[in-house]
């Protein structure tokens, strides 16, 4: 399989062919990749190098002409680095593009935390009409990209070497999917999230919602999903189970449940700085994320 990385740089190579006013804009990340598509469009696909500020305000810029920019990078350096000119360029302006980023939270983990991003749908989060995306399967990020391509608001794409071992079909509402149906509790599983949640989940009697798009929030979705699950007269207990910085999606979650008494339990990357390289599914087990830590969460809380 390949990655989303990967499938990003192959579907908007193909896109450029088809959408005369969509940009890509480059810093050096998947420069390489790129390579032919700038050959062929080299108007349209321009890489400004290590120059990430410049990265999102030139993306504005061709927004401001009417064209529908692309951004990509790492996360660390497309969201956490020019935060300023996201927050300015494009929503004070009031212009639309696509925040393409790779790396995710720790996918990279040899690159040291200059190149993790946990904290970065949290940080977009204090921004008004952002739209995001966390696929959990290059199929997912194919079809969200397609999508986000034909429109003109402003959305944010994660991508991750992270990956379940299936896609899932990709609403056009954006709203969750349900993946199990349980009466003692709700799980939310976010993208890549789904398979270790799926594992961890195994004989439990909970339902588990599937997300790939987590802004906006499906608060109906999730009341559905609560009320279906729910004994008459019962609180309902909510686990959200997310691929950066735990309890992102909390305060939105209880929101939606605002009517309904409950408990929340935010999963995610954890505070604390992992100052050791290690590998990918070392860090997902030291944050707990792996099926064996979510196991002991979910049951511990559901317990409680």
């Amino acid at each position: 399989m390949d990655t989303m990385r990967d499938r990003f740089i192959t579907t908007t190579s193909q896109l450029l062919e088809e959408e005369p006013r969509l940009a890509v804009v480059l810093a050096d990340i998947s420069a390489d990749g790129f390579a032919p598509a700038r050959r062929a469009h080299p108007d349209r696909v321009i890489n400004v190098g290590i120059r990430e500020q410049l990265l999102i305000g030139a993306g504005a810029g061709m927004a401001l002409t009417g064209m529908r920019p692309i951004m990509h990078t790492f996360a660390s350096f497309l969201v956490e680095r020019p935060f300023e000119q996201v927050k300015l360029d494009f929503g004070h302006q009031g212009v639309g593009g696509i925040l393409v980023s790779a790396g995710g939270s720790y996918d990279w983990p040899a690159g040291g935390f200059t190149h993790m991003s946990p904290g970065d749908v949290a940080l977009l989060d204090t921004l008004e009409g952002w739209t995001v995306h966390v696929p959990g399967h290059p199929d997912e990020a194919e079809a969200l990209l397609r999508g986000a391509v034909d429109g003109d608001d402003r959305v944010y794409v994660r991508l991750s070497l992270q990956a379940n071992r299936e896609a899932r079909p990709v609403g056009g509402d954006g709203g969750f999917s349900v993946a199990r149906e349980g009466r003692g509790g709700t799980v939310v599983a976010v993208g890549p999230m789904l398979d270790n949640v799926l594992t961890a989940t195994e004989g439990l009697d909970v339902s588990v919602l599937y997300a790939t798009t987590v802004r906006p929030f499906d608060a109906a979705g999730l009341r559905r999903a609560v009320g279906a699950g729910a004994s008459a007269g019962a609180g309902a207990d909510v686990v959200i189970v997310e691929p950066y910085l735990a309890g992102t999606s909390t305060a939105r979650a209880n929101e939606a449940l605002m009517e309904v008494p409950h408990r929340v339990l935010g999963l995610g990357v954890g505070r604390a700085e992992l100052r050791r390289y290690g590998q990918l599914d070392e860090h997902l087990a030291a944050h707990g994320l792996d099926a064996r830590g979510l196991r002991e969460r979910i049951t511990g809380f559901l317990r409680g």
